[in-house]
């Protein structure tokens, strides 16, 4: 079942730029340029993105009355002010504070972690292949054969989750490399291609007629879900 997000938005730009992104990952999004309406949206949604620009009230004024509203939704606040008696007086009523400009794998993880907290969905276990479970929730990694973990390395354990909340998406090395080494990819680089090799060594049956990781040839990776 799809998370369902109220955003909140007046900036158009990067109102439609998150919300395809959101909607990319598996999320549902109703997206509203001002906060005129919200209270009366807010119930029907798992957890509220708001900007604190906004024209009309601002995010301060229309997060205390969603918070009063619908006080069981989380509400995570984006916003371009840094200085931290903002930052305090946002988080009197909202339940995190994100600043811009900001990579949608950060709010995607701090939108997961409310979901949590709130309990407002069961973490299932995902299966890859006929042997191997992740449990996003703890994000652990087991051999369904065996019952036993798996242990990655920081950066196959990073580039394995990436791949998880991209799933059944082509994935081009380069997006791959600057997402996890948040560096611009150098052409010609070998690093990606060397640790999707030792991820697959641990992950999968045959290594070398992986069934977990694709290589599309000349495109990128996929996991198929």
């Amino acid at each position: 079942m799809k998370t369902n997000v109220l955003y909140i938005e007046d900036n158009e730009k990067i109102g439609s730029w998150v919300k395809e992104e959101l909607e990319q990952r598996g999320f549902s999004v109703q997206w509203l340029l001002s906060g005129e309406g919200a209270e009366r949206e807010v119930h029907q949604h798992e957890i509220v993105i708001l900007d604190i620009m906004l024209p009309g009230l601002d995010g301060f004024t229309v997060g205390k009355r969603l918070k009063k509203a619908a006080p069981a939704v989380p509400i995570l606040l984006l916003s371009a002010r840094t200085s931290i008696n903002d930052k305090v007086d946002g988080l009197q009523f909202a339940d995190d504070y994100l600043t811009k400009p900001f990579h949608t794998d950060e709010l995607v993880a701090r939108l997961e972690v409310l979901i949590r907290r709130r309990g407002g969905t069961h973490s299932e276990r995902i299966s890859l292949g006929i042997h191997i479970e992740v449990d996003p929730e703890v994000q652990m990694v087991y051999d369904k054969r065996t019952g036993e973990e798996i242990l990655l390395t920081g950066k196959q354990h990073q580039i394995l989750m990436y791949f998880l909340r991209h799933p059944n998406q082509v994935l081009p090395k380069e997006q791959i490399y600057e997402a996890i080494w948040q560096e611009t990819y150098i052409t010609g680089d070998k690093t990606i291609m060397v640790h999707i090799h030792r991820l697959r060594q641990k992950l999968e049956r045959y290594p070398d007629s992986p069934e977990i990781i694709e290589t599309l040839k000349g495109i990128g990776y996929r996991v198929k879900l």
